[in-house]
């Protein structure tokens, strides 16, 4: 006789059929066959070495080892039931939370809020500001919304949502508006331009591809984050390097222009979460943000 556990979908036939009183219902129930739940009981008959039914006319009775395993498994599966049910409440009452940098987060995502609220009212979004300092591998946070290239880290579960665009704005109220608003990309060569020292690479990732020396590039004014630097160029300090969907509204507005257009970059506009952490909620979001960043196409 062995000591250890017996199978346990052996134990979840037997626990059904003690249950229901029912070879046929807990078939049913189990979504198998009527065999195999009988195959499930004789393999657990087997491995204790003790009858757990007898033929009472044309259905079964429990024998006495039958009864106290009865009352045994159906403590221990109902007591599993409850947890089980606990957890995925709790996952679906915990918010789901979403690092972003802080001018996403400002440009970007509150603008939409409204909207996600009322197309995804189960996700309770909660979003949690960075720049540079969120990692979607420690507590409290659910999964990341980043611009980045690829190769993805081999832990991660990376939803790819659309191709980051990049391209020069300026304000109408810029001095050097009627000077560069209709002089071609080579113009920007020789003027101070806006930066941002947490993304260096986006002037010459912008320039190369249009065949413009990215060593000749002047730099102007730096802020420490994209946020001010946009915030920098509606005021019309200059000419700064945006990604598309974050001055979309100021385009639409008049706030900003883009003679230049956009170009795109390696990068990718993704959702990141930890493959350990896999969450339903994750793919409901991403699907939404891809169809919002179409919408806005």
């Amino acid at each position: 006789m062995s000591h250890d556990l017996p199978p346990l979908n052996a134990l979840r036939a037997f626990e059904a059929t003690a249950r229901l009183n029912s070879v046929s219902q807990a078939a049913e129930q189990l979504h198998v066959t009527h065999g195999a739940v009988s195959r499930q009981l004789k393999v657990l008959e087997e491995h204790l070495g003790v009858s757990l039914f007898i033929k009472d006319g044309r259905g079964l009775k429990l024998t006495d080892a039958g009864l106290r395993l009865r009352d045994a498994s159906s403590e221990a599966f109902e007591r599993l039931r409850g947890v089980c049910a606990e957890l995925t409440q709790s996952t679906a009452d915990a918010p789901f939370v979403l690092g972003c940098s802080g001018s996403l987060l400002a440009r970007w995502f509150i603008p939409r809020l409204g909207r996600l609220n009322a197309d995804l009212p189960d996700l309770r979004l909660h979003l949690s500001a960075g720049e540079g300092d969120l990692d979607p591998r420690r507590p409290g946070l659910d999964a990341l919304l980043v611009f980045a290239e690829p190769p993805w880290p081999a832990d991660m579960q990376v939803f790819e949502l659309a191709s980051e665009r990049i391209g020069p704005v300026m304000s109408p109220r810029f001095s050097g508006y009627e000077r560069l608003r209709q002089a071609p990309e080579t113009a920007l060569l020789s003027e101070p331009l806006l930066h941002t020292t947490s993304r260096p690479q986006a002037w010459p990732s912008w320039a190369q591809p249009r065949g413009l020396d990215a060593r000749a590039l002047k730099y102007g004014q730096g802020f420490e984050h994209l946020y001010y630097l946009l915030e920098a160029a509606v005021a019309g300090l200059g000419v700064a390097i945006a990604p598309e969907p974050l001055v979309a509204e100021d385009l639409k507005a008049g706030r900003l222009v883009a003679p230049w257009g956009f170009s795109e970059t390696p990068a990718q506009l993704a959702l990141w979460l930890p493959k350990r952490a896999a969450d339903g909620r994750a793919r409901q979001l991403a699907q939404w943000l891809r169809n919002e960043l179409r919408r806005a196409d």
